[in-house]
């Protein structure tokens, strides 16, 4: 149990890491999603609403299909009526993938569509981020085979060209 003693003594050292701390607490999405083993995270200069709509037309320009949508924005502001950062998940995935994704792996069906995230930042810049398709695939490539890593080198390409694309 906690008692009065122990509350009337102050560690300076623990105060000071914690103020500290919190001094960095508003952290972009970039720097949060940074150094994540097998991410591509993009920072942009656009803000939300554009990057989504630069997403969304890449997409298109590289022919991969938006397969899903969600946003956490939409849904805290209409079930909440919670106001929070721009926040976007979107599905990308095309049949052509499909039909030779699961040839190789029917285990592997289950990371499609292979998401990107949009996240805003809190300078009103917006950041794109995603799991390489190869790093998805990975738990996969042992039944896979050439074949999925194939698959999965091209996919990274693509979403790479998305990404810049989208970034412009």
């Amino acid at each position: 149990m906690f008692n009065q003693a122990h509350r009337s003594k102050r560690n300076p050292a623990i105060f000071f890491t914690l103020l500290l701390a919190m001094a960095f607490i508003p952290l972009s999405a970039a720097a949060q999603l940074a150094d994540r083993t097998g991410w591509a995270v993009t920072p942009t200069g656009h803000d939300y609403p554009t990057l989504v709509d630069n997403v969304l037309a890449a997409a298109k320009k590289n022919k991969i299909g938006v397969v899903t949508q969600a946003s956490a924005t939409v849904g805290a502001k209409a079930v909440l009526d919670k106001t929070i950062p721009g926040n976007m998940v979107i599905g990308l995935y095309h049949p052509r993938f499909a039909v030779p994704m699961l040839e190789a792996s029917i285990a592997a069906g289950i990371e499609a569509p292979i998401r990107v995230y949009v996240t805003e930042n809190p300078d009103g810049t917006a950041t794109l981020s995603y799991k390489l398709p190869s790093f998805v695939f990975a738990p996969y490539m042992d039944e896979g085979g050439e074949a999925l890593a194939a698959l999965a080198a091209e996919l990274d390409a693509l979403f790479a060209a998305v990404a810049a694309d989208a970034a412009q």
